[in-house]
């Protein structure tokens, strides 16, 4: 249940990041797609603000996708460690229940074995007083 849990809250910190990142490149793209313009300045120097635009952009996609691609993996690795977990969990709870059904199985077993050697020497002794019976 614990690891249900924790399994939950990992998931919902993912889908949040998710979203978080979506609303990131949304609002960007929405800057981006406003500014649009080449300022010119004196002596034919200009400005191409859509090319620095279009690197920061791509360097920030990288980043945003770079970053996206982490935080799956690290999902990934505590979704499997959180498998793993419970798998041992219920593992430990099955030998847990061999090893009782193990002990009274052997607990079974003793007491049958000290009732066959009850009878066993209840039939010696009726067989001693048959041989006494005859011998009279």
């Amino acid at each position: 249940v614990e690891l249900e849990s924790r399994l939950e809250g990992l998931t919902d910190e993912i889908n949040f990041l998710r979203q978080l990142y979506e609303e990131e490149i949304r609002e960007l793209q929405s800057q981006i797609s406003d500014t649009t313009a080449v300022l010119s300045m004196g002596s034919s120097h200009s400005l191409d603000l859509d090319g620095i635009i279009a690197k920061v952009k791509a360097q920030y996609e990288e980043i945003a996708n770079s970053s996206q691609a982490e935080a799956e993996t690290m999902y990934q690795i505590k979704y499997e460690q959180l498998q793993t977990l419970a798998e041992i969990e219920g593992l430990k709870n099955q030998r847990a229940s061999l090893e009782a059904t193990i002990a009274d199985t052997k607990q079974l077993g003793e007491l049958a074995v000290k009732d066959a050697n009850a009878k066993v020497a209840e039939l010696e002794a009726a067989l001693q007083r048959a041989k006494q019976d005859m011998a009279r």
